[in-house]
Formats: structure tokens, sequence, C-alpha cells
């Protein structure tokens, strides 16, 4: 058909017409394929570059690491170091990485949003440095990372005017599937460019938290020096060289800022420098071995905060937040508060040898409602340390303001800049992060001063425990303010009483919008009431102690610690907690007790009752009152009344057993309770309850004694008149031998006779001298008095006991 076609004078049908189109489309597909792949023009391949960045962009993950300087000025030269990684599946060819210096932001809410943009270019990331400004790389393998380091003079950015200026650092180059130039990857951050000395620069206050969490127990030695018992070792962690503490201490003392000082970790350290215990499984301890890194933390921040400005929070940090929310309502909670503060200073003095400043206060991330602001100025200070975020601003300031902020009663807020205060929050271990978070910090820090010409008061307090990375950052961002062109240092103190900006927010938030994520964390009530319990004890148990010292100082100490805020987040931690200083505390007041006694029998009508108290304190107890009660009167009276009451002293590890004079009116069993008070009538310890059996005595058993003591006198008459009997018998044999003996003398030696008188006094004698060797011989009476009854035991009364008469 196609060769009948191509003669002349003849045209193909329609069918063959439609079979050569079809086939002329098949042969060229090949040749239009072939086109399509040509390389494009450069034109083609820029217009395509811009439309493709979008989605290629990321494709190449950009870090970076160093920024120096990190505030350049004149003649300066910038030095941008990191990595390229590729996370592609396909290697990158032809890539290098450069600079891109943007049109400088003129607000603080301009430099948020360039915070959070995506890795994607657009105009307003600039034009690349370029040139000999660029780090080039042959090929990147997927998955493989490569060092970068781009270093600059800063005349060569373009930089203007002062400001903050955009630094997008970006990684440029081709893959196999898109084999042109393209951007694959970009990171951005901020330059702050103030070359010269600002006319009016920024007065900045930065807080230097020293704060850690709840280390030490209510339990302490019983020797003189009352060795503390901690419940871990974490804090030696802390104080050790790379610790967190031992860092924020290095880091502090080369930096102008103001020490914010929880007392309680000064006199945990403090007591580490001494003997001291650490709790291990169960109920054992194990003695501390860091006296020597505690005392040189210490030494070190007493050099440390010498002429520098110290305040001192409320001994153990407590939770305004959640006392105000929580624990208004529970008796005692805003007392708790006030022992805190007054504590605060002296402990502060003791250790660091410097008088702090105790007027402010500090709720978790400065967030206030009217509440909080009311509990927190109730122990006395007149300042607290909120943030700009929990007070809205009206809208017609063109500028930040300053910090002190008038919010009635005589209160000023010492607002925090939100922006500068959370700069640091988070993993700052990296150092990709931790540069970032600095120029953000810087560039927000210019702009602020940037916004007007005239100069204010910022305060930035960070997180109340900051990590050593945490630490360490916010240390390089105070570093470069101190020694730049915009800022100048200033203490809390002199922040408080500047003048406040008339047109800026002094209402605080309701209470409605306290932010939740901060409220779910808080101490519930019951804790609030286990401490109230708690101390209502204390109470109750100092007032017998001959030397009260020894138990409140500790314990009152360990109450402060169970509403600090450390607990935070820590629920099961703190519960923990307060349930060991309500058990230590339960074992020391049953140290002093009554002992238990069984029933007690009394065979007459009248009798002493004995109860005994024993203490096993170390120290002795006083202002104890021992009452004994009858549950029947009327059949066992205790001196005229339902009850008698005497005081009792006992003596540290002694036992003291007080006698109670009773009377029987009728015969029967009745019930008598034995309970200790104080002296202002407060029941102490548990009561002991035991029966008392009367016996009374009859008629016939009289009878029966007194026919016993009669047969008892016959018995002793007949023994008399038979003793006499046998003593004449003896003396008339005794008066016949010697007539014998007479008669005989008389004849031999012609000496008289004795007489009937003599012989009536020889008769006596024998007698006599008879009575003296019987009463020498005769057996014991059981009349006579007994020896000295052995020492009283402390032990329980046995069954049937008989009281003293």
């Amino acid at each position: 058909m196609a060769e009948a076609a191509d003669f002349p004078g003849m045209t193909p049908s329609p069918a063959r017409r439609w079979l050569r189109r079809t086939g002329a489309l098949l042969a060229g597909a090949p040749l239009l394929a072939g086109l399509l792949q040509l390389p494009a023009t450069p034109a083609q391949a820029a217009g395509r570059t811009s439309a493709k960045e979008a989605s290629d962009a990321g494709t190449v993950a950009v870090t970076v690491d160093s920024l120096s300087p990190a505030a350049p000025t004149d003649g300066d030269t910038l030095t941008v170091s990191g990595t390229v990684t590729n996370k592609g599946k396909q290697a990158v060819t032809h890539a290098h990485v450069g600079l891109r210096v943007g049109s400088a932001l003129t607000t603080r809410s301009a430099i948020d949003s360039a915070a959070k943009r995506s890795d994607a270019l657009s105009g307003d990331d600039g034009s690349e440095v370029g040139g000999k400004y660029v780090t080039e790389f042959a090929k990147l393998t997927p998955g493989v990372s490569e060092h970068f380091s781009i270093s600059v003079p800063v005349d060569k950015l373009d930089l203007d005017d002062d400001g903050v200026y955009p630094l997008g650092v970006s990684l440029a180059g081709e893959t196999s599937a898109q084999p042109w130039e393209q951007v694959l990857g970009v990171q951005r951050t901020f330059l702050p460019w103030q070359p010269e000395e600002a006319d009016t620069p920024t007065r900045t206050t930065v807080l230097w938290p020293l704060v850690s969490t709840v280390h030490m127990s209510a339990e302490t030695g019983s020797n003189a020096q009352q060795t503390p018992v901690f419940l871990n070792d974490d804090l030696a962690e802390e104080l050790s060289p790379g610790g967190r503490l031992e860092q924020l201490l290095s880091l502090g003392r080369e930096l102008d800022v103001t020490w914010v000082i929880d007392p309680d970790l000064l006199a945990s350290v403090d007591a580490m420098t001494g003997s001291y215990r650490v709790r291990g499984d169960g109920d054992t301890t194990t003695a501390g071995t860091h006296q020597a890194v505690a005392k040189q933390w210490l030494d070190e921040l007493q050099d440390a905060v010498l002429g520098k400005e110290v305040v001192a929070l409320p001994f153990a940090d407590p939770d305004l937040a959640s006392l105000a929310h929580n624990g208004t309502g529970v008796a005692g909670s805003l007392s708790q508060l006030k022992a805190a503060t007054d504590v605060a200073a002296t402990t502060v003095e003791t250790v660091l040898h410097v008088t702090p400043n105790t007027d402010f206060a500090w709720p978790v991330d400065g967030a206030v409602d009217p509440s909080i602001v009311k509990v927190a100025t109730s122990a006395g200070a007149d300042k607290v340390i909120a943030r700009s975020d929990s007070l809205t601003e009206s809208g017609d300031l063109t500028y930040t303001p300053s910090a002190a902020r008038p919010i009635g009663g005589g209160t000023t807020a010492v607002v925090a800049d939100a922006r500068l205060s959370t700069a640091f929050k988070g993993d700052q271990t990296k150092a990709s992060t931790s540069t970032l978070a600095l120029q953000e910090f810087l560039a927000q820090s210019l702009e602020l001063t940037l916004q007007t010409g005239k100069q204010r008061s910022v305060v930035v307090a960070p997180q109340r425990m900051p990590t050593a990375s945490q630490a360490r950052a916010l240390a390089r961002a105070v570093t470069t303010l101190q020694g730049g062109t915009w800022s100048q240092s200033q203490q809390l103190a002199a922040a408080a009483k500047a003048k406040p900006d008339p047109g800026a927010a002094t209402k605080v938030q309701p209470k409605s919008a306290y932010p939740s994520s901060l409220r779910k964390q808080e101490l519930p009530r019951s804790a609030f009431e286990q401490i109230a319990y708690t101390q209502d004890k204390l109470d109750n148990f100092k007032v017998i102690l001959a030397n009260e010292a020894r138990v409140v100082t500790p314990f009152g100490r360990a109450i402060n610690r169970e509403m600090s805020t450390s607990w935070r987040g820590r629920s099961t931690a703190a519960s923990s907690f307060r349930q060991g200083v309500q058990a230590y505390l339960d074992t020391l007041t049953g140290q002093v007790k009554l002992i238990d006694k069984s029933e007690t029998k009394l065979s007459g009508r009248s009798a002493t009752i004995p109860v005994t108290v024993q203490n096993n304190l170390v120290q002795g107890v006083d202002h104890l009152i021992l009452r004994l009660t009858s549950k029947n009167p009327t059949r066992l009276e205790i001196s005229d009344e339902a009850y008698a009451e005497q005081s009792v002293t006992v003596s540290g590890g002694h036992t003291s057993t007080v006698k109670f004079s009773t009377s029987a009116k009728v015969n029967g069993q009745t019930t008598v309770v034995a309970q200790l008070y104080t002296e202002d009538g407060q029941k102490y310890g548990q009561e002991v309850t035991f029966d008392v059996r009367v016996t009374e005595i009859t008629a016939t058993v009289m009878l029966v004694i007194g026919g016993g003591v009669l047969l008892l006198v016959l018995a002793g008459f007949r023994m008399y008149t038979q003793r006499k009997r046998a003593a004449a018998r003896e003396a008339a044999e005794t008066d016949d031998e010697t007539e014998e003996v007479g008669e005989d003398g008389a004849g031999e030696a012609g000496e008289p006779a004795d007489g009937p008188e003599n012989a009536g006094n020889d008769e006596n004698r024998p007698e006599k001298e008879s009575g003296g060797r019987a009463g020498a011989a005769d057996p014991e009476q059981p009349s006579d008095e007994t020896s000295d009854t052995a020492v009283e035991s402390a032990d329980p009364s046995g069954t049937g006991e008989r009281v003293d008469r």
C-alpha cells in the first residue's frame, strides 16, 4: 500500500493515511527521547534549579558547629565550621559549601520566623558570597559526613547598617538523576552586626542559679555532732570535677552575674565537709568519703561570690505555685514558707560569709498569677521574678519595656525576657545546637537594643537547674555580651529599681491562664496535709525534750525540703521522702512510752499502783504528765477522783516508775487507763490499759485471821511457861548439889556455907545465861523485817502481780 501511494495521481485511502501517521510517530519516539536527554542550557538549568530547590534541599544535612567570632566587628574574619552529610541514596558530585547573607531583620518576631524556616532557600537568604570563600567536595558518598570550614573577612559580607543579618550555610551540587547544580542542603543562623559602641546600651542582668535537688534526710546520728544522713551520693557527683555544680561554679566565677542560691544546697555541702553517712539498701548507711570535694567547692564558691550580688531563695526553694494553688487551704502551710525565708539569710551568711538579698521570690519558670504573687510576698519578699509571657502587653509599645513593673500592693514584678531566658533550654550537648542557640540569643539581644534609643533594663532568668552543657552555652553568650558593644552588666536589685516604662503591661494574667503543663507537675493538696500532720507531731514532741534543738532543727529543715520545687516531675520520689520524714519522727516519738501492764490485784481497801515510763532517747524528757484514770470510780477510786496526774521526768536511756494511791470500795474488776500528756493538754503516745482486780476483806476472814493470831499468842505463852518450869527444876537441882558440897567444905576448911540469899542469886544467874543463849540461837521469825527489795524491773509486770500496800 505504501508503494501504491507514491505513484502520481493516486491518493491513499483513509485507512492507509492512519497507518502511515502511526508508523511515523512510532519511528520518531526514540529520536524525541534522545532530544529530551540533551544537556539543558545555563538559563534552563537556572530556571529548573529555582523550581527544584524546595524539593531537593535537605538531601544533604548541613550543621554549623562553630561560628567565630559570634558577634564580629570591623576588621574581623568570620570563620564558619561544620559538617555536611549526604542523606540521600545517590552520590553528590561537584559540590561546594558557601555562605549567604540576607537583608537585615528589623523585628524580634522576624528573627523568630527566620529561625523556624524550612531548608528551602528563598530570596530572603541572599546570594552566595562565592569566589574563594567556599569549601569544595568532588564527591559526597551517601551516609558519609565531611567537615568544612570557611573563613571570610567581614568586609566581604556586605554588612551595611547595624542589625541582625540572616546567615545561610548552603551546599550545592549535582546528582546522577539531576545533573545540574542545585542547593541540596542549608542551615540558617544569625549574624549580629554592631561594630561601634551603641549610644544607649541595654543594661542586662543575668541570673546564675545554684540550685539542686534534695539530698539530705531528716535522720541524724545520736552522737553530739548529730552526723547527717544523705539520701544518696549524687551531690558528690555534682560537685566533682566535670559535675554540673562544679561547672556552674567555674563558669560563673568569670562572669558578671547575679548569683541566685538555694541555702539548702549550701547547708548540704557544708554538712559534707565533716563526717556524714549515705543511706544504702534498706536501713543500712555507709560512711561518706567526699569531704575534700565538698570543702574545695565551698572554698571556691566563697571566693567567687566575694563582692558579687547574691540573692538567697527561701530554704529548699519552696514551690510557690504549688503552695498558692493547693496549699493555702491547709493550716500552717504559709508558716512553712515564712520559716524557710527566715532561715535563708542566716544560712548563707554562715556558710559564705556574705549578706544575701532576700527580697526576691522566684516562681517556677517565672509563671505567675494573682494567687502566686500573694503567696510569694506573704513571707516578706516584695519583688517577684516573673517572665514576660506571664504578662500580656497591650500593644501600645513598639519595643520591649524594662523589666521592672509595679503590679500593685507595693509589689514589683521583675519581668525576665522570655526569648532570652529560654534560649538555652533543651539538649545543648551538640556543638551545632549550642552554636545556633548562641547566635539566636545574641540576635535577639541586639535587636532589642536597636528597637529604640531609650535605655532599658533587661533580665535573663534561665532554667532553675541548667545542665552543664546549658550552663556552658549560656556562659558563652554572657561572655560575648559583656565583651560586646550593645550591652552592659547590671545587678538584679538595680534592675528592680529602674524606672518602669509607662506603657508596659502591669496586669498579671488570671489563674485560669496559668500553663497547664506546669500545673500538672505541682505538689497535690495531700502533700501539704501530710506536711501539716508531720509539723503537728513535731510540735507535740519538742515540748517534752530537754534539748529540743537536736530534733527541731533537722526536722524543720526536712519539712522545708518536702515543699521543694525540685520535686516537680518526680511525684513518686517526693511522696517517698515525705513518708520517710514522718516514719523517722514516729520512731523517735515512740522512744518515750509507757510500759505495758498486765492484770493487777488489790487485796485490801487501799494500795498503790505503779506505772513505768520508758525513755530510750539519748536526751532526757520533761514536761510530761502521767494521768491514771479509773473506768469505774465507784469500785476503784484514785486520789478521791476519777483520775490522778503526776509530773514525769526521765533521763535519757532510763525508766521512771510513778506510784498512784488508790482505794477500793467494793470487790471486783476495774479497767484502768494510763496516758501521757504534754503540759498543754495534748495526748502523747499510746495509752496503756490494764485491769485491776479488788478482793474485799470480809468479817469471816477477819475471824479466821484473829483466831490464828490468838493461837500464836497462846503458843508463845505455853513456850514461855515451859521454859520457866525447866529453869526452876534446874535451879533446884543446883541447890541440892550446893548443899552437899557445903557440908563437906565446912568440915574440911571451916568456911561458912552460903546462905539462902546467895542461893537465890545463883538460881537467877543460870536462867539469864540460858535465856541469852536461846536468843542467839533462835531462827528468824516471820514477823521480823525483811531486807531491801531488789531493783524494780522495767519489763511488763507478770500476770496476777500484787501491788505494794
